[in-house]
């Protein structure tokens, strides 16, 4: 699927993924896309949808974060290279 905005959140820890994934999927109309476990226990989250619920929804946990968060983005208008490595992090998943 394509959408013109991916957020990514990176925290640590599987449960605050789940938290700041809860968070951000009822602060704004966006989609779960998939998420990355990278070394150290830290998980990195994205999301999908348009460029303004995307940006709210990563917002939301910036600005009152239910854990702490490591960093976070907002890529508008992904390029295809870019929904190339989201989509192989989707494929490592299943």
């Amino acid at each position: 699927m394509t959408y013109g905005a991916y957020g990514l959140v990176e925290v640590v820890g599987e449960a605050n993924a789940i938290l700041v994934t809860d968070r951000m999927l009822k602060t704004a109309d966006v989609e779960y896309v998939t998420q990355d476990t990278k070394c150290g226990g830290h998980a990195l989250i994205f999301v999908g949808g348009d460029v303004a619920a995307v940006t709210a929804a990563v917002d939301s946990v910036k600005e009152d974060p239910p854990c702490e968060v490591i960093e976070s983005a907002v890529i508008s208008n992904p390029s295809q290279e870019m929904i190339d490595i989201v989509e192989m992090f989707r494929s490592r998943r299943k």
